[in-house]
């Protein structure tokens, strides 16, 4: 490789009051990352359900004080997006799963 590639950036929390937040900080912080999409799912352990929200954008475009409110939780996890193929929001990540075990969220 004769040259840096900036890639996609990934942020996680867990067990912090305010989980959506402090990922929208890292995310925003992550920015250079990839500015293609962003998202963040957040996991509340007391109702035992993953909140998502992502689209197609910039952090501080996606992301407001009332989206935030509505993402509940401890732990979460966040994606910023360095597109390489694949320019639809089913890409856009993170992804979230279920089965009847439960559920896994997850970024890369």
């Amino acid at each position: 490789m004769d040259k840096f590639h900036d890639e996609c950036g990934v942020f996680g929390i867990y067990g912090k009051e305010e989980a959506s937040n402090l990922s929208y900080l890292g995310l925003y912080a992550l920015q250079h990352r990839g500015q293609e999409s962003a998202g963040i799912v957040v996991f509340d352990k007391e109702r035992k359900r993953f909140y998502v929200h992502r689209s197609w954008g910039l952090v501080a475009d996606i992301f407001d004080e009332e989206t935030l409110a509505d993402l509940p939780g401890k732990s979460a996890i966040g994606h910023v997006r360095y597109s390489t193929y694949g320019g639809t929001l089913e890409n856009a990540q993170p992804f979230v799963g279920n089965d009847r075990r439960g559920g896994l969220a997850i970024a890369h």
